[in-house]
């Protein structure tokens, strides 16, 4: 009697619940998704206050705010699309009309008192590759009576999320407090901020703490392209060591160039490190088809693309921005936040598949040779789409 080596019928169902996920990874890891306003508040004892706004200039012409997982379900996505492609002098024209409108919306109020704000410079990019949205910084200024006493910000919702903190600054005894970050995401003002004390240095752990949750949501559910690399890695062998060893590789790799491009010491321009990313999940997927176990190469190959997501996470940090008192501290929480995601991967497959069917003779037929053309599949065209935009 021939024995039966095809999975059961519920067990098969699961097959398939992996790689239709994967499926459905493809347009979520192609979305562009709006990144929250970062506003930082500076009070000047010299009685004038000032605000930097980052965001996307694009964003705030069209309406398209965080509400839209994706850009492109927006219905004015051409125009978005659009207007990233302009130079940054015919963007600022486009500005220039929205201003007053821009003016009416934003309101800052001392003691419950509102201070006249005016437009300064706003610094628009180049449009450069269009696959990352562009960052502007708009200034804005006006006076703070000297005996004011708190200070409260409306940025709406209609423009997106935002994270606000407010800068105490005595320029001439150079002393500077920063705040601690509130995030808005209701259409409400912030908490008033207090400006009859001075504001403590956050204690490290804090700091580790904020910066653990960001790490870990740039994997689950923001980081979809590491996700699929990861995923990559899982489906080479069903075992634990080959695992250990690859995921140390490309810990250690992704830690290196981290530090250095938080640093400013080492970076390289977004139209390169993102279409390699994308080869990256291709590369280790493919790797999985033609190879059955860990080889060194395969070390190296992970330990060199390792590198190339490290300026991944880099430029968030850097879109993000990064306490000055408290850089390593952030970097290390960061750092932690993103491996704490990556195991949350490592673990769901290994709960989901690896436990129960990695030793049966139909898993690498069945699972690992089709997710892992999948993944392979979803690479290869983000790395095309990510050239084409080049």
């Amino acid at each position: 009697m021939l024995k039966n080596t095809s999975p059961p019928t519920s067990k098969f169902s699961l097959v398939y619940a992996f790689i239709i996920g994967l499926i459905l990874c493809v347009s979520t890891a192609n979305a562009d998704v709006v990144k929250p306003a970062l506003i930082e508040i500076s009070a000047n004892v010299d009685g004038t206050v000032s605000l930097e706004i980052r965001a996307s200039v694009e964003a705030l012409l069209t309406g398209i705010n965080g509400r839209y997982k994706n850009t492109t379900e927006a219905p004015n996505a051409d125009e978005y699309d659009e207007l990233r492609k302009l130079p940054s002098e015919e963007l600022q024209l486009r500005l220039n009309s929205f201003v007053p409108q821009l003016l009416d919306s934003i309101w800052l109020h001392a003691d419950t008192q509102p201070v006249q704000l005016k437009l300064g410079t706003v610094e628009i990019p180049a449009a450069g590759y269009v696959k990352v949205p562009r960052i502007s910084v708009l200034h804005l200024s006006g006076s703070l009576e000297r005996s004011a006493e708190s200070l409260q910000l409306y940025y709406p919702t209609a423009f997106g999320e935002s994270a606000v903190r407010v800068r105490q600054v005595n320029a001439v005894d150079e002393q500077w407090h920063w705040s601690e970050w509130q995030w808005i995401r209701d259409d409400e003002p912030t908490a008033p901020y207090s400006l009859t004390e001075v504001f403590t240095q956050r204690p490290a752990l804090t700091v580790i703490a904020d910066y653990i949750s960001i790490g870990f949501k740039h994997i689950i559910p923001w980081g979809l392209d590491h996700i699929l690399f990861i995923l990559g890695l899982f489906l080479l062998s069903n075992r634990l060591k080959p695992l250990i060893w690859q995921v140390t590789m490309f810990t250690l790799a992704h830690t290196i160039t981290l530090g250095l491009g938080m640093a400013e010491i080492f970076s390289l321009p977004a139209r390169l490190v993102e279409p390699l990313i994308a080869l990256s999940i291709a590369w280790v997927a493919v790797e999985n088809i033609i190879n059955r176990g860990l080889n060194r190469m395969r070390l190296v190959v992970v330990f060199a693309f390792g590198l190339l997501h490290g300026l991944g996470f880099a430029s968030v940090l850097a879109d993000f921005g990064m306490p000055n008192d408290r850089f390593l501290s952030a970097l290390v929480g960061f750092n932690i936040g993103v491996e704490i995601g990556q195991l949350a991967i490592l673990l769901t497959g290994y709960l989901l598949l690896s436990k129960w069917f990695g030793d049966r003779v139909w898993y690498r037929r069945l699972i690992v040779i089709p997710s892992s053309l999948l993944i392979a599949g979803i690479g290869l065209y983000l790395t095309w789409e990510r050239i084409a935009l080049v």
